[in-house]
């Protein structure tokens, strides 16, 4: 119901109206039964864009820092996550990283939309990074279909680490399924895994447009934060 209200009365309308988002390929959400939108990630505004613009709830696995911020913009972000059910983790890695897989496959097991950045981080300059392979394991092991999904000039109204949004279009394109039924059982392949996961970044490439860089964007990110 917080989902419904917050869509289609408070911010959805609000916001269509400031950035006249345009979307593609919106049919190509099944409108039942459980999927995986595999999305580029250029702004923290991803996570709000594609949940308004989706015809069914998207739940994204957010980091568990959205959840715990401070003053004003703490709550306001705390509050549209919780009313959207997107669900906080912990990406540490280790343990955190297999329990944020086994949260995933539960939203799947009980029929949703399930939405992950493969990217596993935001894009630092706004190409796409290599993909981690978390993703593949989850598609392989819950069987569902995966969904390819570009955000278009996010990262124009909302660049890291500015905290007030530009006002300007931003676009949506929603790829078609992908189908990896043939490695049913291949989950524990390390080879698999990554074969299917730069499957699903070279349809992100080709939807968005993006560069691709095969390296990971926490790589860059890391190594920037060194030479500073």
């Amino acid at each position: 119901m917080a989902y419904f209200i917050l869509k289609n009365f408070l911010l959805g309308p609000i916001l269509k109206a400031l950035f006249r988002p345009w979307v593609r390929g919106m049919e190509n959400i099944p409108t039942n039964g459980p999927v995986i939108l595999a999305s580029n990630h250029l702004s923290f505004s991803d996570s709000i864009f594609l949940p308004l613009q989706s015809r069914r709830p998207v739940v994204f696995l957010a980091k568990s820092e959205y959840f715990t911020g401070k003053g004003v913009k703490g709550a306001l972000t705390r509050w549209f996550f919780k009313a959207t059910g997107q669900l906080p983790i912990d990406r540490s890695g280790g343990k955190a990283s297999e329990a944020s897989l086994n949260t995933g496959l539960r939203v799947l097991a009980q029929g949703q939309v399930l939405g992950i950045y493969p990217e596993g981080t935001r894009s630092p300059d706004g190409r796409l990074f290599r993909g981690r392979t978390g993703i593949a394991r989850m598609a392989l092991e819950s069987k569902v279909p995966v969904i390819p999904v570009a955000m278009i000039d996010t990262e124009k109204v909302q660049p890291i680490g500015r905290r007030l949004p530009r006002i300007r279009r931003i676009g949506i394109i929603v790829g078609e399924p992908l189908d990896f039924s043939r490695f049913d059982g291949m989950e524990g392949d390390r080879v698999i895994l990554r074969a299917v996961t730069d499957e699903i970044m070279y349809e992100l490439m080709k939807l968005s447009g993006q560069e691709y860089v095969d390296t990971y964007a926490s790589t860059l990110k890391e190594k920037r934060a060194r030479t500073r």
